[in-house]
């Protein structure tokens, strides 16, 4: 009644034992702010002493059990207490937790990118010392980050390129580490041994991470550029499987880089000793047998890049005859010796001399850096007996899978090139290494690339292969075979005596199917000048008739296709004199016209074509083509005379011609637009104009030109009709 209460925030209550709470109070009477909390303790005081005073006092058993019970509650009261204060930190932790992760991710990082530059530059300074720096580099590339996994993947190739022995290490047997060594062998040891496993479990995490998409153009990229940095290290079995694998993949990053490995094996035979090579062209092999042909072209077009020695034959035989003529000699003289000199210490002493002459040249033969001409020429046999064998399994597949698709009705010409992708490659590598081909397979193999190209004389074949089968290549193919053939021969002159009437037959109807926007004009120049150009002799009959089937197909196509086939009739006219009476424009092609007297446009053969008994009117035509280059050409072929035996040489051939005019075609703009005249021709004008020979900016002496043309072209014309209305009239 005498105090004031006062508010808990400003000072706490007091609590007894018995768990009572007193708060403190202020008298109502004002007093000074010192004195307050001494009045406030005192008057506390004596509430304490008359609560004391009211207290009846216990026995000392009631007083110990009072005591328990309060340090039972208070026992209580404090788990209380700490539970709240455990609940309330947990979310802080894990708030804080998760604050210092995202915190440290970026400088963790960081710190292992500078832990791998560390070991890197210690590695490549002292590789020996701090071998064991590349389990370290190997374990941080198992990291969960990309970024880290990369950059250590990347790091690991750097230091293995430049660490790695020039030799091939072979890790030591158990008795041989039982034998007391010195420390450096011990060091040696150790050093190839850490190197090797870490090396092999580097190569089998490049191969698990080959299968992810995330990392497989890293590691593949990883993977080549170590097997063409060091080819002749361990485990190079694994890195060729691993890279003709992916030699025809989807992705044209990991083809390309696949394709270009492959290559610098095989131009780079000094790193590996040609060892690599015959791996790789026998694993090609396998991976074209287990895919049926079904490839991208790149996985073929490899074997252009390797190189025969084809001296590797010719000691062989001197060598032999060498032999012979030392074994006669040897003869000689030990017949002589045996009937002049009989003595067993001699015997002995020459058996001596020939067993230390061996073990000498054994041991330079493994000293010396050259490779036995024995073992190159084993593998040289060995990889062109690969070589050839994909090659004619190529071959084999299309015949057939042509016969397959001519006798089921559901195949269409449209996606015939589609199941060939490997043919084109093959026929390249085929026409680049003819040369190297056994005599035993020619004839077979001109009969395939006969029944290719278009089919043989015969319309039935044992093998069920018909002339109709070959619709289902494309020309530019057909055109390969009848190139190839063509090489196969001149490589071969001496060995082979084959007929190849059948491949001109099939080159003249090419020429008529051939189409500027489906086929490749560069195989048509190439056919033309290795068929017709470079062939010393035709017959008169079928040199005419290409003439003739040239000049037509001049007029069809493009500049480019129009100069090479130009070129090509001008090179025939220069060897065939006689062929000039086509120039004449007597009926029937002047003095020479054949056994037919009639010219044949759709004949198969150019034979039976009766060319001589035609014009090449289509130079007429030609000289006004819009291209100049084609336009002179054509009046230059039209200026040949075949009353003075002249003689050209031409230094242009077909794919140059064909090649030049393809490049400038691009740019080529001709010298009078040819458009349609914007303004309409007014009647009673005289003479028409042809579709085609109006001009947008015409000056009056052009104007003046083109009517004399005109009416020189038409001169005839009118003469024709005025003869016709005098004969009528005095009729």
């Amino acid at each position: 009644e005498n105090g004031l209460e006062v508010d808990p925030v400003d000072a706490l209550p007091v609590k007894t034992l018995d768990g009572q709470l007193y708060y403190r109070t202020v008298p109502k009477t004002s007093k000074k702010s010192e004195n307050a909390p001494n009045e406030g303790e005192a008057s506390g005081d004596n509430e304490d002493d008359g609560v004391d005073k009211s207290v009846v006092k216990l026995t000392k058993v009631e007083k110990r059990a009072k005591l328990k019970k309060m340090k039972k509650e208070a026992k209580k009261q404090g788990k209380e207490v700490a539970e709240v204060e455990e609940v309330q930190q947990i979310p802080q932790a894990e708030v804080l937790a998760e604050v210092k992760k995202e915190l440290t991710d970026e400088e963790a990082n960081e710190r292992k990118k500078y832990r791998l530059a560390e070991l890197g530059t210690e590695l490549l300074m002292d590789p020996e010392s701090n071998i064991k720096s590349l389990k370290e580099m190997l374990q941080i590339s198992k990291d969960g980050d990309h970024a880290i996994v990369v950059l250590g993947l990347k790091s690991l190739l750097a230091v293995f390129k430049d660490i790695i022995p020039g030799y091939r290490i072979r890790l030591p047997t158990e008795k041989e580490q039982e034998m007391v060594v010195s420390k450096a062998v011990k060091k040696m040891r150790y050093y190839e041994s850490t190197l090797l496993s870490v090396y092999k479990a580097y190569l089998q995490r490049l191969i698990a991470l080959e299968q992810q998409p995330l990392f497989q153009r890293m590691a593949v990229c990883c993977i080549c550029t170590l097997l063409d940095a060091v080819p002749h290290f361990n485990f190079r079995e694994s890195l060729l499987a691993a890279v003709i694998k992916n030699i025809s993949s989807r992705d044209d990053v990991i083809r390309k880089c696949c394709c270009a490995t492959v290559k610098s094996l095989f131009t780079n035979e000094g790193k590996h000793g040609g060892e690599a090579t015959v791996e790789a062209v026998r694993l090609i092999a396998d991976h074209v047998k287990f895919h049926d042909c079904q490839l991208h072209p790149d996985s073929i077009e490899v074997f252009m890049s390797l190189s025969f020695d084809e001296d590797l034959r010719r000691p062989e035989k001197s060598n032999a005859d060498g032999k012979v003529k030392n074994k006669k000699n040897k003869k000689r003289k030990n017949s002589e010796e045996q009937s002049q000199l009989q003595n067993d210490k001699k015997k002995s002493r020459q058996e001596l001399m020939s067993k230390t002459r061996e073990e000498v040249n054994a041991e330079f033969k493994a000293a010396s850096f050259a490779q036995d001409v024995m073992e190159q020429r084993r593998m040289q046999s060995e990889t062109l007996s690969a070589v050839f064998q994909t090659y004619f399994r190529i071959l084999k597949h299309t015949m057939q899978s042509i016969a397959a698709r001519s006798d089921g009705s559901s195949s269409s010409l449209a996606g015939a090139s589609g199941g060939h992708p490997l043919l084109a490659p093959c026929l390249n590598g085929i026409g680049k290494f003819s040369h190297l081909i056994d005599l035993d397979f020619m004839g077979d193999l001109m009969n395939y690339l006969r029944k290719l190209a278009g089919g043989s004389s015969n319309s039935s074949n044992s093998d069920g292969f018909s002339d109709n089968c070959v619709k289902h290549l494309t020309v530019s193919e057909r055109l390969g075979c009848c190139i190839v053939a063509f090489k196969v021969m001149r490589s071969n002159l001496d060995a082979l005596n084959v007929d190849l009437q059948d491949f001109f037959v099939q080159l003249y109807s090419h020429i008529l199917e051939y189409r500027p926007g489906r086929d490749q004009g560069g195989l048509l120049a190439e056919a033309l000048k290795i068929m017709l150009c470079d062939d010393r002799q035709h017959d008169m009959q079928r040199a005419a008739a290409f003439i003739k089937r040239l000049a037509t197909f001049s007029l069809c196509f493009g500049s480019a296709e129009s100069m090479a086939a130009l070129v090509t009739l001008k090179h025939l006219l220069q060897k065939n004199v006689k062929c000039r009476n086509l120039l004449e424009n007597d009926a029937g092609g002047g003095s020479v016209s054949g056994p037919i007297a009639k010219y044949q446009h759709y004949a198969s053969d150019p034979n039976l074509s009766g060319a001589l008994a035609s014009v090449l009117w289509e130079l007429n035509l030609l000289s006004k083509h819009y291209h100049p280059s084609v336009s002179t050409i054509a009046s230059s072929i039209s200026t040949l005379s075949d009353t003075h035996n002249q003689v050209y040489h031409s230094n242009l051939s077909p794919q140059q011609a064909f090649m030049e005019l393809s490049l400038e075609q691009e740019s080529f703009n001709p010298k009078g637009d040819i458009r349609k005249p914007t303004h309409k021709r007014k009647r009673g004008s005289g003479s028409s104009m042809p579709a085609g020979s109006g001009h947008l900016d015409m000056s009056s002496t052009e104007e003046e030109v083109v009517r004399k043309k005109l009416s020189e072209h038409f001169l005839l014309l009118r003469d024709i009709t005025a003869i016709g209305h005098l004969t009528s009239w005095s009729l």
